[in-house]
């Protein structure tokens, strides 16, 4: 299928699949024209690097996962289990740090309040 019916069917922009070309996340052949041909398997490959990417993983992170999508190797699952869970750490840590943020950023405006308060009342 030509990459305009890829987009269609998997609701993918024709640009992000062409990213995800570049970036060695799939695979197309060429027309003679120079077109871009995939084979109908692309459409779940495309779907699973769109949840991927939902998922907040890098492109450089999907293309290390990809291979256990296809393979039934035990230490290819165990590398992409390995990935995701320390992706997890690091939105985790993130989620914390943004969380503290947010409480600072609380204690700013409470303290602002107080002084609109304040300087409203003299």
């Amino acid at each position: 299928m030509r990459i305009g019916e890829l987009a269609r069917k998997t609701g993918v922009s024709a640009r992000s699949l062409r990213y995800y070309e570049q970036q060695g996340l799939m695979h197309s052949t060429r027309s003679v024209g120079g077109q871009r041909h995939y084979a109908p398997t692309e459409a779940a490959r495309v779907e699973i690097i769109r949840r991927l990417f939902e998922a907040g993983l890098s492109s450089k992170v999907i293309a290390r996962l990809l291979p256990c999508v296809e393979s039934d190797d035990t230490a290819v699952a165990e590398d992409a289990f390995v990935a995701m869970t320390d992706e997890r750490h690091k939105l985790t840590a993130e989620i914390d740090r943004l969380v503290e943020a947010r409480a600072s950023l609380d204690e700013l405006i409470d303290i602002n309040t107080r002084h609109r308060r304040r300087i409203g009342a003299a």
